[in-house]
């Protein structure tokens, strides 16, 4: 796939690298040229650094690794409002959270995801890769570790599915949770995440295992 990457951060970097290992052909840009160039250079395998608003044209896919306060600054620059996103799968991992507490910073019933829908209209949004730090995806194959899961939110079947391979490429297996209506479960989830973490508690200790769908009671009743 043809890929285009909005950001030079740590996330832009990690799937970056991950989906050109891959074979895909990945294009980044920011706001900075320099800092794209210094990217695009670092991860190699045909990465390519391109004006901001060259990044999202015919493209397969567009991430959207910037801050949440840069969103609306980066949509702008790549002429999001005027439809230049329209029927493209724009993958959405920011975390629109209070810095090292994890509370929301969306409206009541608000959510970023759908934000970013209101501000690149046509776009087929799908939330994913919001829950775990850049380094998870540089090297999932090597290090030992097992696959883990990437919940995901979105409305349109077809970008799911192009979400989903790519989340598979870098070591992940893709579930999805539901449409948009049910995407600010999602990042409250990444808040939750975030504010044990902050706190000095691993998350995973927090979440009951479940081994299979068949397991003997669910997760609810267990004390």
């Amino acid at each position: 796939m043809r890929i285009g990457v909005l950001g030079t951060g740590t996330l832009a970097a990690g799937l970056g690298e991950g989906w050109a290992r891959a074979g895909h052909d990945v294009a980044v840009g920011g706001r900075s040229r320099a800092k794209a160039a210094s990217l695009a250079e670092r991860l190699g395998n045909s990465v390519v650094a391109v004006p901001l608003s060259e990044v999202v044209g015919g493209r397969d896919a567009v991430l959207l690794a910037v801050s949440a306060d840069g969103v609306e600054d980066v949509l702008g620059s790549v002429g999001a409002s005027d439809g230049v996103l329209d029927g493209t799968p724009l993958i959405d991992p920011t975390n629109a959270v209070t810095h090292g507490v994890g509370t929301l910073l969306t409206g009541d019933g608000e959510s970023m995801a759908g934000r970013i829908a209101e501000l690149a209209p046509g776009a087929r949004v799908v939330k994913a890769f919001h829950l775990f730090p850049a380094a998870r995806w540089t090297a999932p194959s090597q290090d030992g570790r097992p696959a883990v899961t990437v919940a995901m939110c979105g409305d349109d079947p077809a970008a799911l599915d192009v979400v989903g391979e790519l989340v598979r490429d870098v070591g992940g297996i893709p579930a999805t949770l539901g449409g948009l209506d049910r995407v600010r479960q999602l990042e409250e989830v990444a808040g939750f995440v975030i504010g044990l973490a902050f706190a000095g508690f691993d998350p995973n200790s927090a979440v009951p295992h479940v081994p299979s769908a068949e397991g003997d009671g669910d997760v609810g009743s267990r004390t």
